[in-house]
């Protein structure tokens, strides 16, 4: 049933004034007017137990629970709106971090290959681990610079992440 045939006016008075176009309801009487409004009358109650029997089952909190009052529906519908709200923001804010850290890790990658298109991997390798925080190997510590150069391509950086609860 649509939102317009429930919202059907229907007026109690006797004289027809009320009937709709094409007077379906011209030759009703007052008991068959008020028939149809109480039928009417219970279509939209009918409607509303509907409505709040479905957002019953769509809190979770309340799922199963068969005999929950309209104002603890309505309360836990709100909390569990909340709730997801909070929910929603922290996600939103834990993409734009992720977003802000792809965007840094993209600038890093066209820089270490602008530099070995030049020919400055090594430096640009070590001036970028320092800036990352990892630690090098001196030139002191190993007389073969194929493992330094292997030891720091081998270092990734990793990537900050907040665990936020709600």
């Amino acid at each position: 049933m649509s939102d317009d045939e429930r919202d059907l006016d229907v007026d109690s008075d006797d004289d027809g004034a009320g009937d709709t176009a094409g007077g379906e309801r011209s030759g009703m009487t007052a008991a068959d007017k008020r028939a149809h409004h109480n039928a009417l009358e219970r279509q939209r109650r009918d409607h509303i137990k509907n409505s709040f029997s479905s957002l019953r089952d769509a809190v979770p909190a309340l799922q199963g629970e068969k005999q929950a009052s309209r104002a603890q529906i309505l309360n836990k519908a709100t909390d569990y709106i909340q709730y997801m709200r909070r929910k929603n923001q922290t996600h939103q804010q834990d993409i734009d971090d992720l977003k802000k850290q792809n965007a840094l890790l993209d600038q890093q990658v066209r820089a270490l290959e602008k530099a070995r298109a030049t020919g400055n991997l090594s430096s640009a390798l070590l001036n970028d681990a320092s800036s990352l925080g990892l630690k090098t190997r001196s030139g002191s510590d190993s007389s073969d610079s194929d493992d330094t150069h292997t030891h720091t391509q081998g270092q990734r950086k990793r990537l900050k992440t907040d665990n936020k609860k709600s």
